[in-house]
């Protein structure tokens, strides 16, 4: 079991509701209060949660209030004006944070940087984190990553937690900034959805609805956005946004399990198969000429469906019809079902998303007397330790060796594998 999670943000993502939904979950803010202090800021802002409403539904609203030095302002000015991202790298590398966190942290902040850096022209490295927005910043990415990291989610291979996220809602209007009015979504934004090749979508609410620090939270530790994964839910946690909105403002993070995604866990046992989400698309026909079939298929194949069949069926006034079924992954869905509107009179295809278990496999040539086959080679296990479970010359191959030599479809098949099984391979 993974331990797995997904932000649902109709309203769309900011830091602070980030910190909101953490909380909700049970992240304690004195827990965050006293890792974030030792960054050494302190002196510099307090954190406090609150329940709050938004359209009458409850959230939680974390607030990160600033402290102001009034008795020497000049000094308050020294440290808010220049924090530049090595400084802010320096502090979380010496903050003794616990390490997932402290890696988070900083992908997120250069990822702002690197970000921001390519609105203006400049160096990651001499981007200005402005006056309140460093502080504020560094609490809402620092604090979010102990939050996830408390959480327990599980990572991936590569340190990324187990974090999916919905398509965002793009905003509109305009917004103050540090350099005028900006229109939404600021370009910092942009820029990160242009990295991160994020769905989004209007919402028809004219607002900033993504913030840069909420965006670049998303966009370091997401695995994948769109719909949620499959995954059993255990809690949910629901963080208020500042602004009220026509539709509830609260970000929503849903806490659960999932069977194994795609992670190597080889103490499974020899048997963990790979989940994977394909489309079903299926159409019953009962007025096209058959001969269109053939055609169908192969602009189905083109059009990069993984597997099509047919099955005759019974319909209405005893017409006899084909059910036609295409198997394809989701990216492929428009284009697969473009060419079943095209190509065939259905009025209407139903679709459907499943799980299918898959066996990792792999293509390996054998040479036989005749000329060479690839071999398609299945497995289960892990790479290190392989239970190969299947073994298919490739149709194609052997009928060309066939047809060139004149010899059986099968004969060639056979020497296939036979050369397969020859001691050499085992």
């Amino acid at each position: 079991m993974n331990k797995i999670a997904y932000l649902q943000c109709p309203t769309g993502i900011s830091g602070d509701m980030c910190l909101g939904a953490l909380v909700s979950l049970g992240v304690p803010v004195e827990y965050l209060t006293e890792k974030l202090n030792g960054l050494g800021i302190e002196k510099e802002y307090r954190l406090r949660a609150e329940f709050v409403h938004r359209q009458t539904q409850q959230a939680t609203k974390v607030h990160v209030d600033l402290v102001e030095h009034h008795h020497h302002h000049h000094h308050h000015h020294e440290h808010h004006h220049g924090r530049h991202l090595p400084e802010i790298e320096a502090m979380i590398l010496q903050g003794n944070l616990p390490k997932q966190a402290e890696a988070w942290s900083l992908a997120i902040f250069r990822r702002l940087a690197v970000a921001e850096g390519a609105v203006h022209g400049i160096a990651p490295e001499k981007v200005h984190f402005h006056e309140v927005g460093a502080v504020d910043a560094i609490v809402d990415i620092v604090g979010t990553c102990l939050g996830l990291d408390w959480l327990g989610i599980d990572s991936d291979r590569s340190g990324l937690p187990l974090l999916y996220c919905s398509a965002f809602p793009t905003g509109g209007g305009t917004v103050h900034a540090a350099h005028g009015r900006m229109a939404v979504p600021v370009p910092a934004v942009l820029k990160l959805w242009e990295m991160g090749g994020c769905p989004v979508y209007s919402n028809g609410i004219d607002r900033e609805l993504v913030t840069p620090t909420g965006a670049a939270i998303a966009t370091t530790l997401v695995q994948d956005f769109g719909s949620p994964p499959p995954m059993t839910i255990k809690q949910v946690g629901l963080g208020a946004g500042s602004l009220d909105l026509p539709i509830p403002n609260i970000l929503r993070l849903w806490l659960g399990e999932s069977e194994s995604l795609q992670t190597d866990n080889s103490d499974l046992g020899a048997y963990s198969p790979n989940l994977e989400t394909i489309t079903v698309l299926e159409t019953q026909i009962d007025d096209l000429n058959p001969q269109v079939f053939g055609y169908v298929f192969e602009a189905l194949f083109a059009a990069g469906a993984v597997d099509v069949f047919t099955q005759p069926i019974g319909m209405k006034k005893s017409r006899p019809g084909v059910l036609l079924t295409v198997i394809c992954h989701p990216e492929k869905l428009a284009s697969c079902e473009g060419v079943l509107f095209r190509e065939t009179s259905t009025l209407g295809i139903r679709r459907t998303t499943q799980q299918r278990s898959i066996l990792q496999r792999e293509i390996k040539k054998v040479d036989t007397i005749y000329g060479t086959v690839a071999v398609k080679v299945a497995w289960t296990g892990t790479a290190t330790e392989k239970i190969i479970t299947n073994i298919q010359p490739e149709y194609e191959d052997c009928a060309e060796l066939a047809r060139k030599n004149n010899i059986p479809w099968r004969e060639i098949h056979r020497l296939a594998l036979e050369s397969w099984y020859l001691p050499s391979h085992s």
